[in-house]
């Protein structure tokens, strides 16, 4: 277990703290006579790891590894056959950790994917130092091969091969029964379902776009590099990429501003530039404008009126880059100010009440006041005066009011 926790550390750094229940790998606290230090304590100790404990016969304070425990089993470990090896046991589950980890969002977490609420421990650079394992873990070389494979000779093609500078490639794939698709060690889970279908995998150094039927169905940031796309040319099967009709490349723009059209889909989420980026759930299968500068992203309904305002995803140099990308139209309209006008303090958590109905900013607004009108339908919530975003009113609550302002506005109290 503590080599496994040491390759953890190693692999993706060391966090401030963990939490552990009482075992006797973790702790020597109700070991008889003195208690010293078991090889786990020392690791925390040796990374400057506050190590945190359970209280006894508490099993409900570690529930959430045991409820993933649940899920592991019900959505891969009930649908797979039994695995050849432990190799092909470990490439299946790494897979589905890399679709769970990074490419699902969780609802406790505000819609956002696991992987962006770990950190590792922040280290100046004069403590930026390697992970300290003890002498008895560290790890034991692997016996060097016999006789180690030559390097594929590179091929001579029509565009750059040198490294950094290889251009876009493609290769034929057939899902496999696990639903793990590997291609040169890049781990690519389409899951079980789509086992035995033949899928396109068109690949850069920056990105890799899986295709079935010729539409794109999900797209990975690539770990491979110029030499893995120089092998696969040489004797992978691949080709250099032909014109992809959903992939028309940068857009023109005039002033770095660009406009996208987008699908929101059930949990509030849109694709852009590869990665999955949350609008909110109130525009769920909305057809939608996003705009953006790499300031800011403003989402446009149907009408070009501004619906909502959130920090760009995409620096400047990358605006260009999405799959649709247009050269953006004129500015959108404000929505006219509403009737009904309340100031609210976001709490803590990131939320607010207004007329009977929670909003859920997120905890960048904490402690913010910001303003909700309120129409029949909807409620739009500014921030200074910027739009943050706009919620449907799912709510008949009665408000009292009362006038305020020159203009003889109606102000909830």
């Amino acid at each position: 277990m503590c080599l496994a926790f040491g390759q953890a550390l190693e692999r993706f750094g060391a966090p401030e703290e963990v939490l552990t229940d009482n075992g006797k790998q973790f702790t020597a606290r109700f070991s008889p006579g003195k208690p010293g230090e078991t090889m786990f304590d020392r690791i925390c100790r040796e990374n400057g790891i506050t190590h945190r404990l359970t209280r006894p016969q508490s099993p409900t304070t570690t529930g959430k590894i045991e409820r993933f425990h649940q899920t592991l089993r019900r959505e891969l470990l009930d649908a797979c056959e039994p695995f050849a090896d432990l190799e092909a046991a470990q490439t299946t589950v790494d897979g589905w950790l890399e679709d769970y980890n990074r490419m699902r969002p969780h609802q406790a977490l505000d819609m956002a994917v696991p992987a962006s609420r770990f950190v590792p421990r922040p280290l100046s650079e004069q403590d930026a130092l390697p992970v300290v394992l003890p002498a008895r873990l560290d790890p034991v070389p692997a016996p060097a091969p016999a006789k180690p494979e030559p390097e594929p000779e590179p091929v001579a093609r029509a565009w750059p091969m040198a490294e950094g500078e290889v251009g876009a490639v493609e290769v034929e794939r057939v899902v496999p029964t696990s639903g793990n698709l590997s291609l040169r060690g890049q781990q690519i889970w389409l899951g079980p379902a789509l086992a035995g279908t033949t899928v396109m995998l068109r690949i850069d150094v920056n990105r890799l776009h899986v295709l079935i039927g010729g539409a794109r169905h999900k797209t990975l940031p690539s770990k491979l590099s110029g030499r893995d796309l120089k092998a696969l040319l040489a004797g992978g099967g691949a080709r250099p990429a032909r014109p992809w009709v959903d992939d028309p490349g940068p857009a023109r723009t005039a002033g770095g501003v660009v406009e996208v059209d987008r699908t929101v889909n059930a949990v509030g989420y849109v694709g852009l530039g590869g990665d999955k980026v949350l609008i909110g759930w109130p525009f769920a299968g909305q057809r939608v404008t996003l705009r953006l500068d790499g300031k800011v992203l403003q989402v446009l309904n149907e009408q070009r009126v501004l619906q909502a305002t959130l920090p760009s995803p995409l620096p400047p140099s990358a605006c260009g880059r999405p799959q649709g990308g247009r050269p953006a139209g004129p500015p959108p309209q404000l929505p006219p100010p509403a009737e009904q006008i309340a100031e609210r303090t976001v709490s803590n958590v990131g939320g607010f009440m207004v007329a009977g109905q929670r909003i859920q900013l997120g905890r960048g607004y904490a402690h913010q006041v910001v303003t909700a009108h309120l129409s029949e339908d909807t409620i739009r919530v500014f921030h200074d005066q910027e739009l943050i975003t706009t919620v449907p009113r799912v709510t008949r609550k009665e408000v009292v009011v009362r006038n305020s302002g020159e203009h003889n506005r109606r102000k909830i109290v």
